[in-house]
């Protein structure tokens, strides 16, 4: 059963303070409890009170200021001491027990398994042999035993709150891990987004303006064509970093989707538009795909692409969708040998491939092909189930 609100505030404002500042109020609250007999009452005849009983009660109380370094030993003095109460005659008729009943507390909550079971029975066999009447051995017996449970209750909760703050830590330690591998995961993906765009739209650019200063003497209507290519090339890339860039922000207003297979065909067109004969087929019917493998297919193929733009000096692509059961698979091919333009390469664009494709649980593979001039890459994407 939960606490009241309000002891559960007394309970974490005093666990927040330092132990010795507890303790010391403590000490304090035990001396004034075993003094008070001597303070608010007179004996029978008028005479004072021993001194000596204002000794041990204070004596028996004052080693708990120490009690949470050496718990043993603050018991057996204080059980000690207190045996000391009854040598005077004149002192008040109370037992001299608090300072004793905290210390088993301590030992309990504190010490070894061994050590504590031990001071448990020599206390309470001492309580025994020592105390007059059978009724106050036995009503003293019950109160040590209690005082050893209480100890024992909070040493249970003290360690299932520890186990539950290590757990609690280790729980945030592995989201933040997370959060931290999520953030590197989201990375990488910004990376080879920006990669695919850029690279094919810069590819395409730098082809027309290549072009274009050859057409302007021979065609202008070609080096119109060639302008309006760059012109649209750049534009696209504009569009696709916009919408790619305003995923890193909270504030931004609902982003349009990104390409995936239905945009495809108007890929192939751009990328014929410098010059390049890029074919379109696809063969079986269309199935579902995951949203990830649908914009990965369109990235693969556009990347593809840009290598064929970049390298190959291929005059013809095929772009080939077969869609199975169970699997799509992507053939992009061209007739090139080898011999385009010299163009920068980032080196990581096979790469990016096979990690799409991967990430979707597919496969991708590239190299020359068997049948012919030119370089194929074959991608092979999971189906979704109905």
């Amino acid at each position: 059963m939960p606490d009241p609100p309000l002891i559960a505030v007394l309970r974490r404002r005093v666990r927040a303070l330092p132990p010795l500042q507890v303790d010391g109020a403590l000490t304090a609250l035990i001396t004034l409890a075993q003094l008070w007999p001597l303070l608010s009452s007179k004996s029978v005849s008028g005479v004072p009170w021993d001194w000596w009983g204002y000794v041990v009660a204070v004596a028996a109380s004052l080693p708990l200021i120490w009690r949470r370094r050496a718990p043993v030993t603050v018991l057996l003095v204080n059980l000690c001491v207190g045996m000391l109460y009854d040598v005077a005659d004149h002192v008040a008729d109370q037992p001299v027990w608090y300072g004793s009943l905290v210390a088993l507390y301590t030992v309990a909550a504190y010490s070894a398994p061994l050590t504590r079971i031990t001071a448990l029975v020599l206390t309470t066999a001492g309580l025994l042999l020592l105390v007059g009447s059978s009724e106050t051995a036995l009503r003293s017996i019950v109160l040590f035993v209690a005082a050893y449970a209480i100890g024992r209750a909070a040493a249970t909760s003290r360690a299932h709150a520890a186990a539950l703050e290590e757990r609690a830590a280790r729980l945030e330690r592995e989201r933040q891990m997370e959060a931290e591998r999520a953030a590197e995961r989201e990375r990488a993906r910004i990376a080879r987004d920006m990669h695919d765009i850029l690279a094919h739209a810069v590819s395409l650019m730098v082809v027309q303006a290549e072009a274009g200063p050859v057409a302007v003497r021979k065609d202008p209507d070609r080096a119109e064509a060639a302008f309006d290519a760059i012109a649209g090339a750049g534009r696209d890339a504009m569009v696709q970093l916009r919408r790619m860039l305003g995923a890193l922000k909270e504030d931004e207003a609902p982003r349009a989707p990104q390409p995936t297979i239905e945009d495809l065909p108007e890929l192939a067109g751009q990328v014929s538009g410098i010059g390049l004969d890029v074919a379109f087929h696809t063969e079986g019917e269309a199935r579902p795909v995951t949203p990830d493998c649908a914009v990965a297919a369109y990235r693969i193929t556009q990347e593809a692409l840009t290598n064929i733009v970049k390298h190959a000096g291929a005059n013809r692509a095929d772009i080939r969708l077969i869609w199975e059961d169970d699997t799509l698979m992507i053939d992009i091919t061209d007739d090139g040998q080898g011999s385009g333009r010299a163009l920068p390469s980032g080196g990581h664009g096979l790469i990016g491939v096979r990690e799409r494709a991967a990430a979707c649980g597919g496969a991708a593979t590239a190299g020359p092909r068997q049948d012919g001039p030119g370089f194929r890459v074959s991608v092979r994407l999971p189906v979704a189930r109905a």
